[in-house]
């Protein structure tokens, strides 16, 4: 298990995540579909850093929090519980986009379970990881959803569908409600989220139609819902499991090092090529892999959600009763 390190994390200030390589602008960008997942990552951080050079600081100053709060074991739920109530913002052009209630529905049912150990899929962690399996006790409740008919064929990842000024919907108490974007991102993206830090103003998460919740437009292999799960561990201050970087580091003791993500559904055990060649926990949420192929958050990525909620972190707000 790899040591937690603070790194330079001004780099992983906003997660786009993709199926497979995408442009390298953020701009719009055409509707492309492909079979795995893929980030454009950097070139959104730089747009974040061009537009607000105090940001990496401010990371700095949440992630020194963060280390605090599980050395002091003050990471922990507040009255043993924490329910977020989610606003679903549907921007759509056709009627396919429009999505239903129904779906909308079944993403966030895959979130309470994701978040509560209660997928169906949770009793597939391979005995060597059984005993960092966490059940992360955060559960949520669709508060609204708010719906706009639009002429834009895609929304990029410029944050416009957060913006009534630019077409899109702003966002409601984002202090106080989860945001939850969807529309067609464009480029094969999947979707992206705001890490703990940003603007309020553009706080939440952005998933494409076709890859929210498990019917209507739901397509496969991104048709379980794991992508919203995958981003509203970015929104609650999880990196990728590999550190974004060859063998880097996640900021979580009790994850393996990875040489770099994984597609698919790899066959267990899948080894790491860095130090120790430790399995990989391919199934963690936080991967690259199918919606089929990942089903578990670690303690160490609990106690670093949970830090956020704590007394002084980034998203306490939403732990107040």
């Amino acid at each position: 298990m790899k040591k937690i390190v603070l790194s330079a994390f001004a780099f992983l200030f906003l997660f786009s995540c993709s199926n497979d390589e995408t442009s390298t602008t953020t701009e719009e960008k055409t509707l492309v579909t492909h079979d795995h997942r893929g980030c454009a990552s950097h070139e959104v951080y730089e747009e974040q850093l061009r537009q607000n050079p105090e940001l990496a600081q401010k990371m700095e100053q949440i992630e020194r929090f963060t280390e605090e709060a599980i050395r002091n074991n003050t990471a922990k739920l507040v009255n043993g519980k924490i329910q977020i109530p989610v606003v679903v913002n549907v921007l759509y052009k056709t009627a396919a986009e429009n999505i239903s209630l129904t779906q909308i529905q079944s993403q966030i049912d895959v979130l309470n379970k994701d978040f509560n150990a209660t997928n169906s899929d949770f009793n597939q962690v391979p005995a060597v990881f059984s005993g960092v399996k966490a059940n992360v006790g955060i559960s949520f409740v669709l508060d609204a959803v708010y719906r706009k008919s639009t002429t834009k064929t895609s929304w990029g990842t410029r944050d416009a569908m957060k913006k009534s000024a630019q077409g899109g919907l702003n966002p409601t108490s984002p202090t106080t409600k989860l945001n939850l974007w969807v529309c067609t991102i464009g480029g094969g993206i999947l979707g992206y989220a705001q890490f703990p830090g940003g603007s309020s103003a553009t706080d939440g998460v952005v998933i494409d139609s076709r890859y929210l919740g498990t019917t209507g437009t739901a397509t496969a292999p991104f048709n379980k819902g794991r992508t919203a799960t995958h981003e509203v561990g970015h929104w609650m201050n999880l990196r990728h499991i590999w550190g974004d970087a060859t063998c880097g580091s996640d900021l979580v003791s009790d994850t393996p090092s990875h040489n770099t993500a994984n597609y698919g559904i790899p066959a267990f055990p899948h080894y790491s090529t860095c130090t120790g060649t430790p399995i990989e926990m391919t199934m963690n949420y936080m991967d690259y892999t199918d919606d089929a192929g990942m089903y578990m958050f670690s303690n160490g990525q609990k106690s670093r959600m949970l830090a956020i909620f704590a007394s002084g972190g980034a998203r306490n707000s939403f732990a107040q009763p």
